[in-house]
């Protein structure tokens, strides 16, 4: 499976952005989706993670600020990021996940997007 995203960009504090992850092939709908982050100096880290079924769960960090969400006939999954904050700056990467919950994932890391945010 090979994984485009797309969307990222330079925003201020307390901005939005609507990041996209394209994903080939026909697994996709069974898959279990991630977004993962890698802020400058720091482990990559998820984010947000998306079911099959659409069930969702966040990071501590951007609960009740990003909505992770999908669109199997696109096989596409979005990244909804509201109230950025300069702590959001990094570069954003989608994968399908090993588990649900997990760093783990299935395919090798795309180039991602990068999420500038300014104060």
């Amino acid at each position: 499976v090979q994984l485009q995203a797309s969307g990222g960009g330079l925003v201020q504090v307390g901005g939005s952005l609507r990041l996209s992850c394209a994903a080939s092939g026909n697994t996709f709908s069974k898959s279990v989706m991630g977004w993962h982050r890698q802020a400058p100096g720091k482990q990559r880290e998820l984010v947000a993670a998306i079911s099959g079924a659409g069930s969702s769960r966040y990071a501590e960090s951007v609960k009740g600020r990003f909505i992770i969400s999908r669109d199997s006939s696109k096989n596409t999954v979005y990244l909804q990021m509201n109230n950025l904050k300069p702590d959001d700056t990094a570069v954003y990467y989608c994968n399908r996940q090993r588990a649900y919950w997990s760093d783990y994932v299935l395919d090798p890391w795309g180039q991602g997007t990068l999420v500038t945010v300014s104060s």
